[in-house]
């Protein structure tokens, strides 16, 4: 990643409707506001016995797909592969009682030259990853249901 490119490189679009979040009320400019910002998440996978297991994580959200990037050797990889959803849960990080849970779907693919991670790094903490030499795998969420909570409804 050009680390002089704020923008980073463009986001695919793996699946369909992946801006059309259905199961769940709309994703509101307040809400998604919160999606845009570098806050707390805690995304949570199901393990090869069906217990489920929850990690915080880093992710960034693109206006459809949201993207999580995974260390090539962890447990929640494997997890992935085997069953491939996933659920994320953003903290507002101005007022962490209000959230946003999303789950859905999500399709892998290796990060060869680290682009994405970088990416992900750089809206958290403003620098590139610092760790070059482990494999990075991309799992691109599309959101199929969303559940916000503390937010003001609007009619």
């Amino acid at each position: 990643m050009n680390a002089s490119d704020p923008t980073g490189p463009a986001a695919p679009t793996p699946g369909s409707g992946a801006d059309e979040p259905t199961g769940g009320p709309a994703l509101t400019p307040e809400v998604t506001e919160v999606l845009r910002r570098p806050n707390p998440a805690v995304m949570a996978t199901v393990r090869s016995d069906g217990s489920p297991v929850t990690v915080a994580t880093w992710y960034l959200w693109l206006g459809g797909p949201v993207l999580l990037n995974l260390d090539g050797g962890r447990a929640r990889l494997r997890h992935l592969r085997a069953v491939p959803r996933v659920s994320l849960t953003v903290l507002d990080g101005a007022e962490w009682h209000r959230h946003v849970s999303i789950q859905g779907p999500v399709t892998l693919e290796e990060d060869a030259d680290l682009q994405w991670i970088d990416r992900i790094a750089m809206h958290y903490t403003g620098r590139p990853y610092p760790n070059r030499d482990r494999p990075r795998v991309n799992a691109w969420m599309t959101i199929g249901r969303v559940h916000v909570w503390g937010f003001r409804h609007r009619q």
